[in-house]
């Protein structure tokens, strides 16, 4: 499986869906914690603004998409290391998008996060 770039984003974007998504981020939300659930979750309030044009939800939706995928560059289940590349795609997306974040996603993603690290 190719490396996630802006190039590849289109191909996770099948992996993508609102449920499965939930899903895995309470799945392993204690063993990530918050530095890929924050940026996870700004991604996914970012898809829900109004004002991020398509092209851009496109990017997210891959990035996100990539993170579901239980089969990617590093395997999950690898100890330290199964989620960097995940945190990668993530951190790609919202380098790319950073110019659509603002103070409200930003706070609705790290609420949400510690409601998750909670659980």
């Amino acid at each position: 499986m190719d490396k996630f770039s802006l190039d590849t984003a289109p191909q996770y974007e099948r992996h993508y869906n609102e449920d499965t998504f939930w899903k895995k981020l309470k799945h392993v939300a204690s063993k990530v914690g918050s530095k890929v659930l924050y940026p996870a979750l700004q991604l996914y309030f970012l898809l829900q603004a109004k004002d991020v044009p398509v092209k851009a939800k496109t990017l997210i939706v891959g990035a996100l998409g990539y993170l579901i995928l239980p089969t990617d560059i590093v395997p999950d289940f690898i100890p330290a290391l199964g989620f960097t590349d995940d945190l990668t795609a993530l951190m790609v997306a919202l380098r790319t998008l950073n110019k659509y974040l603002n103070p409200e996603i930003n706070a609705r993603a790290k609420e949400q996060a510690n409601k998750l690290l909670k659980q």
